[in-house]
């Protein structure tokens, strides 16, 4: 045979490479490949086929197509339609470019025969063609639907040539291999090369039947699992159970939805099967469906859609929801950078500590809704069974899950803005300790799997912001607190509060009882009388109760007049609510030696109390009545003590001996504790053993030692509000108390002069006028080692 010579028009491929004695067919549609096709048809019918190096990229030259390919002829064509081309070529000979040239949009290229180097003895040829031929039976057989046609004609073959070309253009291997495989000039070496191909390609068949064998098992199972539901549902049509199989379709689907984790779907499953096979007229049906429910309730992978954190905005949904607590403000802001900066919608545990009517419960919806997320509260006062925290086991008729996946499923969400209300009014009942439950709701090393009791599988609680809310820190046990990080709320100022009356609770109430804005007025006096003669808080609850209470009194007003706008006056408000609850100034003008004015803090807000004491005759004795804790009785006998050894200092016929001393704190039916009235009760006692009346206007907080030093306490922002809201206009305190004036508005502090002291002889000085001898521990009595005071 003949081939063609001089130059040859190529036509690429892209994704084939044609092998001598192979016939195939093309179909030819680029612009630059029906050029040479039609120059082809024109000539001698011979072209060069050259794969490309790239099928994704065009063909910009030359260089784009291997250098080795085939020379084959044309043996029939077809013009399509879209104007493109369908040929049938018989590859002869494979051969290398040797010069090429760009000839009217297409390249034509001269070629060398590339012939094969080598000889191959007879043995060697008949070995490595059993070879092949066994190894093709064998892929043949790997591959799915019937190969007996293409194995007859594999058997057919005579040469070792003609099955390697025939083996190599069929198999599939990557184009890039069996371009490697055409460009071997030796017989043997491309024969052993596309045995090492087809070998690696046998044990790819080989696994891809393994897993079409197991589909093709799991498809029968499925098929007949298919077959006995039906048949179960006729068999329930027939018992008059049709619509459980309805039922049961629905938990399927949704358990296939619901994007529950492995462990997690494995019971639902479980459960449905016992479901399955249950009477519905048995309460074990009802128990497992009630549990399956809960489970396809749960949002195990739905969240709120991602939000990025705009702490512009966050900063304007807590000025818009609550006045003041610039603090407060402040710390939240920050607390949710650090979630910005971690990408992570969850941090530490905030706890919201301060007095009733705060905002600590409206702080959490404002934070719920600066970060898009659902909000769910769960009130925890009185809880005393750790059931309520982890679910109830499912052993019996009545069991139900805990607040927690409650809370969750109410939510609809995996990670809302989950405030645990009133955190330190758990209780330890007889049933459990529902604090030991909460530690590892609030561990975040824990709650990723946290397991409900009732649920009995791990839900990941990690996503959700956990916010606590308390009136006090005492309730709660160390372990509990150490997982929370501390944000102190403390009460309101007068100005504060007229401020939050105007801006929020006046507008809310007016809604609230459906009179129109600017119908009903309150004016400014009256506000200020209904703050200071009717409310006493630390919050703004009560004066919601009292702002309520006007808009209920002159609702009735307000109808007989058909809607005239109403003006509440100060003198309107004795007929509202009666004669004034609390004297705007709560200090009396005169108070007797004796009586001496405190301050204290409770959970409520900041407060004053009276320390009195009195002296009879009696053997020096002291007695301590006004319900009083271990800790403000111990301050009452250091004070005593100190008195007992520096009195005598000032006036030697002072003798304790013949009288005994009785200190009370009014309001006995009401527990007192802390560390902050050893001052209070020092001067009181020292008053009434000097004669010397205290100041009512002058009040004192701080703790004493035995060697006479003041100590610092807390809560100094409560008590000063509290003092200024009394009518106090000077207080005695710890010189280290100082920092915390810092808190205390502006306006309260120009109305009051603060005394800082270090020692109880400053402290009476200041409240009483006495100059006690002061201490010296460099002089002491050479015969008994005692201090000793010089005079003056």
């Amino acid at each position: 045979m003949s081939f063609a010579s001089g130059f040859v028009p190529v036509i690429p491929l892209k994704n084939s490479v044609l092998f001598p004695d192979i016939s195939m067919p093309l179909r030819v549609g680029r612009e630059r490949s029906i050029s040479a096709l039609q120059k082809a048809l024109r000539d001698n019918q011979w072209v060069v086929l050259l794969t490309q190096k790239n099928a994704t990229i065009p063909v910009d030259k030359i260089e784009d197509l291997y250098s080795v390919g085939t020379l084959a002829k044309i043996e029939s064509f077809r013009m399509d339609e879209d104007g493109s081309y369908s040929i049938f070529v018989k590859a002869h000979q494979r051969v290398r470019v040797v010069q090429s040239r760009n000839s009217e949009g297409f390249y034509e290229v001269q070629s060398e025969a590339l012939e094969d180097r080598g000889a191959i003895d007879k043995r060697t040829e008949e070995a490595l063609f059993s070879s092949l031929q066994t190894l093709s039976d064998e892929l043949l057989d790997l591959l799915p639907g019937n190969a007996k046609t293409v194995k007859e004609m594999v058997h057919e073959i005579e040469s070792l040539n003609t099955l390697t070309n025939m083996c190599a253009a069929y198999a599939d291997i990557p184009i890039e291999e069996k371009q490697e495989i055409l460009e071997v000039t030796g017989l043997k070496d491309r024969t052993l090369k596309l045995l090492d191909r087809l070998q690696a390609l046998k044990e790819r068949l080989k696994i891809q039947r393994g897993i079409r064998d197991k589909l093709n098992e799991n498809f029968q199972t499925s098929q007949k699992e298919a077959i006995l539901r039906e048949q179960m549902k006729v068999i329930r049509n027939e018992l008059g159970e049709g619509e459980n199989g309805d039922l049961f379709e629905k938990f399927r689907k949704r358990i296939a939805e619901a994007g529950m984790p492995p462990e997690t779907l494995e019971l639902a499953q479980n459960q449905l099967k016992r479901l399955e096979t249950i009477n519905s007229g048995s309460p074990e049906y009802q128990m497992i469906r009630t549990h399956l429910e809960l489970m396809l309730d749960l949002p195990w992978s739905k969240s709120s859609p991602q939000k990025e954190i705009d702490l512009t905005e966050a900063e304007k949904i807590l000025n818009e929801d609550h006045f003041g607590l610039e603090k407060i403000k402040t710390r939240i802001l920050q607390h949710l950078a650090v979630m910005k900066l971690r990408q992570k919608h969850q941090g530490s545990i905030l706890l919201f500590v301060g007095p009733p009517g705060v905002g600590k419960t409206s702080l959490g919806k404002s934070i719920a809704r600066a970060l898009g997320k659902k909000y769910v509260r769960a009130s925890l006062g009185g809880s005393r069974d750790d059931a309520e925290i982890r679910g109830h086991r499912r052993t019996y008729i009545g069991a139900l899950p805990g607040r927690i996946i409650s809370g969750i499923k109410k939510a609809g969400e995996n990670d809302p803005v989950f405030i645990l209300d009133e955190i330190d009014k758990l209780s330890r009942g007889f049933s459990g300790d529902p604090a030991a439950a909460m530690l590892e709701v609030l561990d975040p090393e824990q709650n990723n799997t946290f397991q409900d009791h009732y649920l009995d599988t791990p839900f990941d609680l990690s996503k959700v912001f956990f916010i606590a809310t308390a009136n006090s820190l005492d309730g709660i046990p160390g372990p509990l607190l150490d997982r929370m990080e501390v944000v102190e709320l403390t009460g309101y100022t007068l100005e504060e509060k007229k401020q939050i009356a105007q801006k929020y609770l006046w507008p809310k109430q007016l809604a609230d009882h459906g009179i129109g804005e600017g119908s009903l007025i309150i004016t400014d006096e009256a506000m200020s009388k209904l703050l200071t003669h009717y409310t006493r808080e630390a919050g703004v609850r009560d004066l919601q109760r009292k702002i309520a209470a006007i808009c209920k009194f002159v609702s009735l007003k307000f109808v007989q007049t058909h809607g005239q706008t109403t003006t509440v006056d100060v003198k309107d408000l004795e007929e509202i609510f009666g004669s004034e609850r609390f004297s705007s100034d709560m200090i009396e003008s005169l108070l007797p030696p004796g009586v001496v004015t405190g301050l204290a803090w409770t959970p409520v807000g900041g407060d004053i109390l009276f320390v009195e004491s009195a002296q009879m005759p009696g053997n020096g004795q002291l007695l301590i009545t006004g319900q009083l804790g271990e800790v403000m009785q111990e301050s009452a006998k250091i004070a005593l003590s100190l008195l007992k050894s520096r009195l005598p200092l000032m006036d030697p016929l002072l003798d304790f001996t013949k009288k005994d001393i009785h200190v009370h704190v009014p309001a006995g039916a009401i527990p007192k504790d802390g560390p902050s009235a050893g001052v209070t009760m020092l001067t009181s006692m020292a008053s009434l053993l000097t004669k010397r009346a205290v100041d009512p206007k002058l009040a004192m907080t701080g703790e004493i030692s035995l060697r006479g030093s003041v100590l610092p306490v807390g809560g100094i922002k409560e008590k000063v509000i509290a003092a200024h809201r009394a009518g106090v206009r000077e207080v005695i305190m710890c010189t280290k108390n100082k920092k915390d004036l810092r808190e205390i508005p502006e306006e309260i502090k120009k109305d009051i002069r603060f005394h800082f002291v270090d020692e109880v002889n400053e402290v009476l000085k200041i409240a009483l006028g006495v100059n006690l001898p002061h201490w010296d521990a460099r002089v002491t009595n050479k015969e008994e080692g005692t201090p000793f005071f010089p005079a003056g």
